[in-house]
This record gives structure tokens, sequence and C-alpha cells, in this order.
């Protein structure tokens, strides 16, 4: 594998509703363990917004409409792999999630009830994303 070019690797990631129910969390087959929020690394000549919804039908099957922006998360320690700066989107979607790619399982859960331990910064990003759904406020910087 080439070596990484410097700078933050830029990421896309979704938390999704279901229209059932819950919101999405996938499982992560490989390090660092727990569970996420669906999502992943932006390929060359990729939108952010491509990106999410081209990882969250690969990790768990869904069709997933984008409806919101979350925040743009860039703290250095977020990922313990590398910098990584992430984009991350509310969005919308019907069905029964499923574990596929790099996802071991993926599975909705009730907001008052999320499962640990939630990897990389994710517990904080998942709060940020309640408050807005709950009272329309966003993160401050």
């Amino acid at each position: 594998m080439p070596p990484l070019p410097p700078g933050p690797s830029p990421t896309a990631d979704v938390i999704i509703e279901l229209a059932s129910g819950g919101v999405v969390l996938v499982e992560r087959k490989y390090p660092p363990p727990g569970w996420a929020i669906p999502g992943g690394f932006i390929e060359v000549g990729e939108t952010a917004e491509t990106c999410a919804v081209r990882e969250v039908r690969e990790e768990t099957g869904l069709d997933v409409e984008l409806v919101d922006l979350v925040w743009v998360y860039s703290d250095p320690r977020r990922d313990p792999r590398r910098h990584t700066m992430s984009v991350v989107f509310l969005g919308r979607a019907d069905g029964e999630p499923r574990g596929a790619d790099d996802a071991e399982e993926a599975r909705a859960f009730a907001w008052d009830a999320l499962p640990a331990p939630l990897a990389f910064d994710h517990a904080d990003v998942l709060r940020d994303a309640r408050r807005l759904l709950l009272t329309g406020t966003r993160r401050r910087p």
C-alpha cells in the first residue's frame, strides 16, 4: 500500500433514522472495535454525499436519503488509525439493515438504548445529531 498523503483523510458518515423507528449502527468487523455510524473514506473523484450513500448501501444494504448536515468533525484524535475529517449527514431509510462489507452486523437501536462500546467519537456525534433532531440546534465550534 502506498504511503498516505499528508493531511487528514476525508470521510463521510450517515446517521440513519429508519421510518419504522430507531437509528442504524454497524458493528465493526475490523479494529478499532465497537459500534459505529455507517460511513467510510471518500474516494478520489467522489463527493461526500455520493460517498455517504455508497457506504450506507455497502455496510447496511439500505438506500438512504440524505436530509441534513449534522457537522464536520476533525479532531485529530477522533480515529486512532489516522487523522480523519468526517462530514456527517442525517439520513432516512426504509427496510431492515443487514451487515455487509466491513460491518459485522447492522442493526437499528432506540435512541435511549444505544449499544456499547461506540467506536471513535461516535457517542459525541450521536449526541449532536439527537440535539439537532429534537431542537433544531447545531453544535457550536
